[in-house]
């Protein structure tokens, strides 16, 4: 019996610790992407979502973060030179990631950047299809409608 109790908190913490570490560098990931191309506010996030599960300061800072990231992508489809600014942003990643793996030659140029800016600029034409669908179409329905 003392054997399974210890095997089950040996568990528990390697759990603990692979969970903190995942949170942990999925929103330093995100910090960074704030300020870089990339969908900073999702994987800070999604850190904060996954530290969540283990720590009560990271599930209270969940619904701020959560709030801002629903009022961002609504702001990116709230016209249509929002829409297209945005989609032009993401094609934008794409065309530079492939430019990064097509000439090595530029700064920080190869597979490993060329390909994290067009997995960015497919992540963001993903985001901005979905968020012109939930708050773009959803706004020319009557309210009430919003669960059929």
């Amino acid at each position: 019996m003392q054997q399974v109790k210890q095997q089950s908190e040996k568990t528990g913490l390697a759990r603990r610790v692979l969970v903190t570490v995942a949170g942990v560098a999925l929103c330093v990931v995100g910090i960074a992407l704030l300020v870089l191309p990339g969908p900073g506010l999702l994987l800070v996030l999604a850190g904060l979502v996954l530290l969540a599960n283990e720590y009560p300061w990271a599930r209270r800072m969940t619904g701020p973060v959560r709030r801002r990231a629903t009022q961002t992508a609504a702001q990116s489809v709230a016209s249509p030179v929002r829409t297209s600014a945005t989609g032009l942003c993401g094609l934008t990643l794409i065309g530079a990631g492939l430019a990064w793996i097509l000439v090595p030659a530029l700064p920080l140029g190869g597979v490993a950047a060329g390909s994290s800016l067009i997995v960015s600029g497919i992540v963001v034409l993903v985001l901005l299809g979905y968020s012109y669908r939930r708050f773009r179409r959803g706004s020319n329905r009557p309210r009430g409608d919003e669960g059929t």
